[in-house]
Parts: structure tokens; sequence; C-alpha cells
């Protein structure tokens, strides 16, 4: 099997331990010296800033969790669904539930569950986010979230507390798509956004199956639809993860509140043309497609810097792909994120529409497809103003004032909590990434600001399921 950078098995210098944001991931280390905007602050304590139990075993499993899946040449991820490292990686997840006593569960559509308290019991409180990753993909996006939440568990059990509510842990199966091309399949199939006839007709890039892909790791693809019973269980979700961009770096805040998803979407572009000889077919006896797609990722860049959306051409496939050959066919893949969906539909429809004329002016057939698409998510306000009081309060138990407020974050990134929040209410928390990036080996938090995550999170499931 044939993925994009196949690798089944992480190299063994992953444990490396850098003293400042890598260009390859690593144990998160501690900052060194605080931002200006951090710096002016005048010493007012970060949510979270607190015990340091879950920031213990947060480490311990970092380093444990870090070379799975990790390609020793880009020392970025490759943790694809249902290949050799996702099995690692759910391997890792059960097992860390199993060490905690915890009831441990797989649901038809391949998302696992770790459960303390009833399940049954129904308005249970549920943290976690996802272990896989897009190709080379960073150690944080995801991950995380996961580990944060078995660290904020450990906290809590460290403060004593009792809990009045079930909690649960999640890890969701297939949230990059990097492999089947949908991202959140496992969310979206138990929150039934995505039908079982749609779910078999995902086919990655060798042309299997999720359905073949499932039964060749050992699941059962028969098994996976909607779990409207499970949603009903639940009360509350809160997704803990790294921050996509630098909005918390510049402000000084090592954790942040998400208000809202932008809405965003994935279109497939095809143009058609005809394959020849690339030293003796004459210019202008061409039909090329690659000219038309050229033209079109220029568009795609005019068209999101117009409307302060952004637009990307991030995947290709050509027909024959011959180095002397004029290609058949130019496939491209655009994915567009803007904060309304005006915004969004002008800048998909500009796009497209150059598309067309630059493929009508090259004698170029041109068919554009919707693959998926996610509305503008506005996370639950109730328990958004939850989060930030409850981490406000944090703030003021360090006896340095209350003026200092959590701030709150839109995003252009997708999570499971979006797809879930229009059936429960959700939240997510964001952990500050100094470089900015993510998507990428160089994505990075640091180790004190790991901790502020795991601490934060750990207040706010005290809050929602020990009251």
């Amino acid at each position: 099997m044939t993925l994009p950078g196949d690798q089944r098995h992480g190299d063994s210098s992953a444990g490396a331990d850098l003293s400042s944001p890598p260009a390859e991931p690593a144990v998160p280390t501690a900052r060194t010296a605080p931002t200006a905007a951090a710096a002016s602050r005048n010493g007012h304590p970060q949510p979270g800033a607190s015990a340091p139990a879950g920031g213990a075993s947060f480490l311990e499993m970092w380093r444990d969790l870090l070379p799975i899946g990790r390609h020793p040449d880009s020392h970025g991820y490759r943790r694809y669904a249902w290949t050799a490292a996702d099995t690692d990686c759910r391997a890792w997840f059960r097992a860390q539930a199993e060490a905690r006593g915890l009831a441990y569960e797989l649901d038809g559509n391949g998302n696992q569950w770790a459960w303390l308290g009833d399940p049954a019991a129904g308005d249970a409180v549920v943290t976690g986010s996802h272990l896989d990753s897009v190709p080379d993909g960073g150690a944080f996006d995801g991950p995380l979230g996961v580990v944060s939440s078995f660290a904020a568990l450990d906290e809590l059990r460290a403060r004593g507390v009792t809990f009045t509510r079930p909690l649960a842990l999640v890890n969701f199966g297939d949230e990059e798509g990097a492999r089947f091309g949908l991202a959140c399949v496992g969310s979206r199939l138990t929150a039934g956004q995505l039908t079982v006839e749609q779910a078999h007709r995902l086919t990655d890039g060798d042309g299997i199956t999720l359905p073949r892909a499932m039964e060749a790791a050992g699941y059962d693809p028969d098994a996976i639809g909607p779990d409207p019973e499970r949603l009903a269980r639940i009360g509350a979700f809160v997704e803990l993860h790294v921050e996509q961009g630098r909005a918390l770096d510049l402000s000084g805040d090592r954790v942040g509140i998400a208000s809202a998803i932008w809405p965003h979407g994935r279109w497939r572009f095809d143009f058609r043309g005809e394959a020849n000889h690339a030293g003796t077919t004459r210019l202008v006896d061409r039909r090329d497609p690659m000219l038309s797609y050229a033209e079109t990722v220029l568009a795609a860049r005019r068209e999101a810097r117009l409307a302060g959306a952004v637009a990307t051409f991030g995947k290709i496939s050509v027909e024959p792909n011959g180095v002397n050959a004029i290609p058949s066919l130019v496939r491209g893949w655009l994915d567009s994120r803007a904060a309304d969906q005006d915004t969004l539909d002008t800048v998909v429809t500009g796009i497209e529409q150059a598309a067309r004329e630059y493929a009508a002016a090259h004698g170029i057939d041109l068919a554009v497809v919707r693959e998926s698409f996610t509305p503008v998510v506005e996370f639950d306000h109730a328990l958004r103003d939850e989060l930030a009081r409850i981490l406000g309060q944090d703030q003021d138990k360090q006896g340095r004032g209350t003026d200092l407020t959590v701030p709150v974050l839109g995003t252009g990134a997708g999570h499971d909590a979006g797809i879930l929040s229009g059936t429960i209410p959700t939240a997510m928390l964001f952990v500050r990434n100094p470089t900015g990036v993510s998507h990428s080996p160089a994505e990075f938090a640091a180790e004190d600001d790991c901790v502020a995550g795991v601490h934060a999170l750990a207040d706010v499931l005290e809050g929602l399921a020990c009251r």
C-alpha cells in the first residue's frame, strides 16, 4: 500500500530534547524568556498555573507516544487511518486507559473511549481529540489534546476530587482525512453527518476502500453508522488543541478559549485536456490542462486575498504523469475557509469562474465537485462562558486580582468538536504555539505551556464534572 509518504514505524531518535522551538518535533521544552506582551501583564498568573501532578504524567506519556509514526527523514508524522502507525497509537490509548482503571470501549466507528463512571448514567463530560496526522504533520495537532486528557485526569485524582458526573476520554478516528480525503470521519459517522453509503465509497490513493482498510486492520466496516444513543449520554465535550496560529503568542497568553470555527470545505477541480508528446507537439496545437490549473492556483490566491479569506490548492494528481508527456488530466484539490458563509461562497465562486475562463481559453474541459463542507460552528455560548468563569476563578485563587480575562479566539481549522457541536454542547481550549506553524514538523508548544493547558483542562473538568 502506498500512502502519501507511508511510514509504518517511528525512528529511534524521537525522544531528543531540544531547548527551543525545533525544526523537528521533540519533547516540549520550557520557554526561556516571555514575549514582550507577556512581560507587560505585570505577572498576573496564567490559567492552570498550579500543582505539577498532571504535568509530570504529561511529559512521561508524551515521550512514550512521540516515536510512533514519525518519519526518520522528514521528522514529521505519518499516522494515517487504519495503518500500522494508527494501530500503534490505538494500542497506546488503550494501555493508558487500562493503566488508570478506566473502562475501555471501542465504538462501531473506530473511536476509542475510556470511561470513569457509568457511561449509561448520562450527562457525561467528555474530553479528548485525535491521534492521526496529516502527511509529515507535527507532533501536537491532536495528540496534545489526547495526552492532556489523561494528564488532567491524573491531576484531578491527585487533588482528591469527587466526580458527580461520568467522565470519558476519547480518541476520534481519522480526524485529519489524510488517507481518504475526508476529515473527521469518526465523528461525522457518529453524528450522522456521513452516511454509511458515503463512507463505504471513500477510497485512498491506491484504490483501497475504507471498508477494506478497516478489515485489514481488524475492524468491522459493517458496524459503522450514526450513534445517537451515545451522543445522548454526553452533556458536554471539551477539546484541548494546540493553537494553529500565533494569536496567543502575540497576546502573551498560554491558554485561550475558542469562539467559533470558520466555515470551510474541499473542492476537486478536474482539468481534462489531451495527452501528447512534449517534444514534438507545437505549443499552438496543445490542449494542456496544466496551464489552466496553474492559472487557477493564482486566481485562488487573488480571490482569497481580496476577501480576507484563505484558499489553498494543496494536493494535485496528474495523468499520465510523465516528464515528457503533456498531461491529459490535472486534478487539484482546493481547501478554502472564511469568517462567514457569504465570504466563502464569494471566494469559491470567484475561483470557479476564473477556472472556467482559463479552461475555455485553452480548450480544456473542467468539472468541479464539492467533496466536503462544514458550515460555521458557533461553540455553545453557555459552555464557553462557563469555561471562562472557571478559568477566571483559577486566576483569582492565585490572589493576583480578577482583571485578567481568558482570551477568546476564532479559528479557521476544523475539529471533531465542530462536528459534534450540532448535537451536544461543545467547547475548545487552545494552547499557545510560538511558531504559529501547524501541519508541519515545525509545529511546537513549550513545556510550561503544555502543562498550563493540562491544568486549565483539569480546572474545567473539575468545574463541570465534580460540582
